[in-house]
Parts: structure tokens; sequence; C-alpha cells
């Protein structure tokens, strides 16, 4: 099988890929292959179970037409300065622009007008001071809220369009490795329901996402792709009652505060803030469980969760920091006998292990009801629990209440960014034909950041035509 641009994963980044090119006129053969299944056929059964399945051969909230991102929240960050590091590689100035560009595109498919984070600017101020008091930095983002419903249809318009404009998309469809010939990419094989086949094409695009970052990380290191040990975010879901958060969720919807906290002093965030929201649980490859967190724009519940995520940047001769972070994960699921833990922080300071009849006398109930009380901290490395520890207490001056004892702590909850890809300004690989995106690129983080960048790898393929 030919294709003059064959796109490996069908995530926001290797969508806007396909999309752009379109929109720029072109009439080369774009084939795009999916591990997973079409919006429409991505189900996952906790909603009739009330308890996670396990579904093999992956999980439907992590796999499929729109990526994980869109099947947790639907969220956009409209500003360069929230997605990762792309801004580094191509300049704020085209970030911004792409972004606002990227945006107009989800505007066209259905998205909310509506902007949070833009009102209230008084009292956006008086959270900028609490924060600075507390060391802290108010990282100032517009957010579009899809929503979890409603990016389900935004996404599926998208799909429905690429197809009907010539884009053919094989789902159930995996790739297995690139077709090389003298340091050049070929094409890539893959396997799928009716066969192994090889797909051979002048560019390939691979955009797999975070569930695909393990996987690229190990083709770069078979295939000399040259690379750089990446960042692992390991952390924690924490949710409290919406009252507590009431303010923040009014005034910013999402609130994006960093902080150094002693004495490590390693990069400490918020991210992927869920007003009334639902804490979730996402499966990746092994078994390995993870937290994660959606909102829906009508359903809503008492709470709100965010995660809290450590940075960990290592140095040599260590560089398997996606392995290192699926051992962090994997001893808190054994813990949780393959299931999500979940700790009060109050019983965290104390020294001991929550009970299950204690979440149950509580203010704040779980919104992810089969999470395992337990203790976090018998897995959790002591950097990263003390750096969190920190944060929080921290949080608390900005939001009172943040830090109290029934506040609830879920892990592990995993950001896993494959190792950053050396590219130039083109998104040219050391393979000549090769092109990898998005988050499994290691140059973004969040949906925004990876439509951007799909957009501009669009346009440069489309000028070849």
């Amino acid at each position: 099988m030919r294709a003059d641009v064959v796109i490996v994963g069908a995530g926001p980044a290797g969508i806007f890929t396909a999309l752009e090119m379109l929109k720029k006129g072109s009439k080369q053969k774009i084939i795009m292959v999916e591990k997973g299944q079409s919006v429409e056929n991505r189900r996952c059964p906790k909603h009739q179970t009330n308890k996670c399945m396990n579904c093999k051969p992956y999980c439907h909230i992590t796999t499929g037409f729109s990526g994980a991102g869109a099947f947790s929240d639907g969220k956009l960050s409209l500003s360069y300065e929230v997605g990762g590091d792309l801004p580094t590689l191509i300049g704020p100035d085209l970030a911004q622009e792409t972004i606002r560009y990227a945006d107009e595109i989800y505007l066209d498919f259905g998205a909310d007008t509506h902007i949070e984070g833009l009102e209230h600017e008084q009292e956006r101020k008086e959270i900028r001071k609490r924060a600075i008091q507390a060391g802290l930095k108010l990282v100032d983002c517009p957010i579009r809220h899809m929503g979890t419903e409603k990016a389900h249809d935004i996404y599926l318009g998208i799909e429905r369009y690429l197809q009907e404009h010539g884009v053919e998309i094989f789902f159930g469809c995996e790739c297995q490795n690139l077709i090389l010939e003298d340091d050049i990419c070929k094409g890539i094989i893959v396997s799928g329901r009716h066969a192994d086949r090889e797909i051979y094409a002048k560019h390939t695009v691979v955009a797999t996402g975070r569930r695909g970052a393990d996987w690229l990380e190990k083709l770069c290191a078979e295939h000399n792709i040259a690379h750089a040990p990446g960042t692992v975010d390991i952390g924690v879901r924490v949710e409290v009652r919406n009252e507590v958060m009431e303010m923040v969720n009014r005034v910013l919807y999402e609130s994006k505060l960093v902080g150094w906290p002693r004495p490590f002093k390693n990069k400490v965030r918020t991210f992927c803030q869920n007003p009334g929201g639902f804490v979730s649980q996402e499966n990746y490859d092994n078994d390995l469980a993870v937290v994660n967190g959606h909102s829906y724009k009508e359903f809503k519940s008492n709470n709100t969760n965010l995660s809290i995520l450590c940075s960990h940047n290592f140095s040599v001769p260590f560089n398997q920091p996606i392995a290192y972070a699926q051992k962090v994960g994997e001893l808190t699921n054994m813990l949780a006998n393959g299931q999500i833990l979940v700790q009060r922080f109050g019983d965290i300071l104390d020294g001991k292990r929550t009970w299950q009849k204690e979440l149950i006398q509580s203010n704040i109930r779980p919104t992810l009801p089969d999470a395992v009380a337990g203790d976090i901290t018998a897995a959790m490395p002591y950097r990263a629990m003390v750096n969190i520890i920190n944060f929080m207490q921290a949080m608390d001056h900005v939001v009172p209440g943040f830090a109290s004892y029934e506040t609830l702590l879920y892990s592990p909850e995993l950001k896993f960014y494959s190792n950053r890809v050396k590219m130039d300004t083109d998104f040219n690989t050391s393979l000549q034909g090769l092109h990898c995106l998005g988050d499994s690129s290691g140059w973004t983080r969040g949906l925004m950041m990876s439509s951007a960048m799909g957009v501009l790898m669009g346009r440069k393929l489309a000028e070849e035509a």
C-alpha cells in the first residue's frame, strides 16, 4: 500500500495535520492508522458496571480517534505558556498565532464560544496576590471548555470531515515498526484485524500521544533516532468539595499554579482542574492503572478535582524516565490490588493509612467509587511526596481549605512524555522522511498545543504538493 503521507495515531496532532493539509488544498493521499476505535465506537463500560473492567486489548478512555485528552475533559488552553515546550522550538509568537488558528477550527466544529478566565479582573488580582504570598506563580491561561460529552461530538464531526474528504483511516490497526532504507524512513509496518501490511509513504508522521510515548521511546533507541531524556510527571489527583474551590472555579475555572517548593525545588504544578467533575481511571499496557479526571458541560458532582504533578528530569547515566514512572505506578497498583489508591491528606500528615469507613464518614465523598482506601506514601518516592505536601500547604494560602484533613489524594497520576525527539523547526528528525508530533514527541502537553503542532506540520506537508 502506498500513500504520500502516513500518520500514526489519530490524536489531536495527527488529526490537525490531515485537517490542515485538506484546508490548504492538498491533493496528496493521506492514510491514518489508529490502534483504537472511531469516536462513535469508543465506549467505556464503567458507565454501566460502576467499576473498571480493564478492557483488552486497550482502554477506550486512552485509545481511539481524538486520543486520551479529549475523552478525559476536553479543555483547550489558549495560551502558549501552557502546553509544553513547543514555543522554545518555533518561537512564542508563532505558537500563539497557531493556537488562535486551531481554536477557530474547534469553533467551526461546534466548540462553546464562551472562554473561561477572562472576567473578574479584581478577583483574579486577589488570587494572584495570595499566590505570590505563598511563593507560587499564577499562569494566566484562558480556557475553552468543550466538556467530555461535547468533545465527543466535535471530534466525531472532524472524523467524518476527514473521511468525506478522502483521508483513509484504518482503525484497530497498530504500527509495529518503521520501514527504513539507508537512514531514510520509507513508511511503516502495521498489524490489524485482517493482516499485517506495509504502508509506504514519502512522509511518516508519528503522533501517538502519551499512550504511545513508551513505544516511541523504544523506537528511537532501536533506530538511533536522535533524542534526549525528557521529563516525566509523577503526582496525585486531589479532590475537594466545590465549596472550597468556589471562588477559583468561578473566576479562573482552571487555576494553573506553579511552584518550586523546598527543599528540593523541583517544578510542581496544578493541571487539569475539573469543577464539579469526576475522578476517573485509565489503563495502560501491562495492566497499569492511572488516575485522571474529567468534567461534563451539564452533569456535575459536588466536588472539584485537579492534579498536582512533580516534574522529574534525569541526567546521565539514567535515561529511562518513563520506565521509572511506570514502576512507581505498578507499586501503587500493587497496594490497591490493581486499582487506584486514595488517602486523606490529614492521614498522610499523621503517618497512617486511610480506612474505607473513614471515607464514608467524611464530608468529601469520592467520585471514583471503586478507589481503594490505603497508604499512598508506601509507594510514592520520598522526593515527590515531600514536594506534593509542601505544594499543597502553599496552595492552602491561595485556596483556604485546600489542604484540609479530609482532602482526598488519588494515586498514581502519571504523565508520560517520550524522550524529547530532536527536530528542526520543520519537525524533521534525524531520519529523512520521519516527523514526530504531539505529546509522544516530548514537545507538547495537552490538546491545544498538540493541535497547533499538527497545524504547522500540515502546512509544511501541503507546501510540497
